[in-house]
């Protein structure tokens, strides 16, 4: 049975947790991360660029000089893509990177991307996660307190906005409930810190 650390938010260490099997034990699946990562990353991704191919660049419509005699090579127009000012040939347009994966393999990526957190002591259980008020000094001393400072995945089992607001200056930081946690995140941060009522929450959304 995978366990975790339990602080509470003084920063002090108040014994262990032990972590559901079915969302923090399973056997990592690589592949299933590594596409989960990719696809994120896709779907992430603008998809604005735009340049002009020979056909939409300005002037180019006259013949530079004639056909044969001259000793130079034959052209029809300035903006051919060999030419300084010309056209790019296959040109990249506007376009959709997104695609989408199947459920199973989500899920899966997910489940994996938890247990190898807390295979390797990654993962830092608080009591009660919340904040009276909005201090990100405060905030900031609890992560060092905890060994949380370097790129901290802070998850609650609900939207707690003195939370979010006293995060989000903190560098490398971020902030998510736990139904909406996502495999790149997980795998791009430091530590999780999760509040304890957001362990049960992983495990009633991702659990078997």
């Amino acid at each position: 049975m995978p366990k975790a650390q339990l602080y509470n938010m003084a920063g002090t260490r108040i014994g262990e947790l032990e972590l559901p099997e079915s969302v923090f034990g399973i056997e990592p699946n690589k592949a299933a991360m590594h596409e989960a990562v990719k696809n994120h990353l896709a779907n992430r991704r603008q998809g604005t660029q735009s340049t002009l191919t020979r056909a939409e660049v300005r002037g180019g419509g006259r013949k530079p000089w004639r056909q044969k005699g001259t000793g130079r090579a034959r052209h029809g127009s300035t903006r051919a893509p060999q030419w300084t000012h010309g056209g790019v040939v296959f040109a990249p347009k506007p376009r959709d990177y997104s695609y989408s994966l199947n459920r199973k393999l989500k899920r899966l990526a997910l489940l994996s991307a938890l247990s190898d957190k807390a295979a390797s002591g990654d993962i830092v259980v608080i009591d009660k996660l919340d904040c009276a008020e909005i201090k990100t000094k405060a905030f900031a001393k609890f992560l060092g307190a905890i060994d949380a400072a370097n790129k901290p995945y802070v998850i609650t089992p609900e939207l707690r906005k003195n939370v979010v607001l006293s995060a989000r200056n903190i560098p490398g930081a971020r902030t998510e409930t736990a139904n909406l946690v996502n495999t790149y995140d997980i795998l791009n941060s430091g530590k999780l810190v999760l509040d304890r009522d957001a362990v049960a929450k992983l495990e009633e959304v991702f659990g078997k």
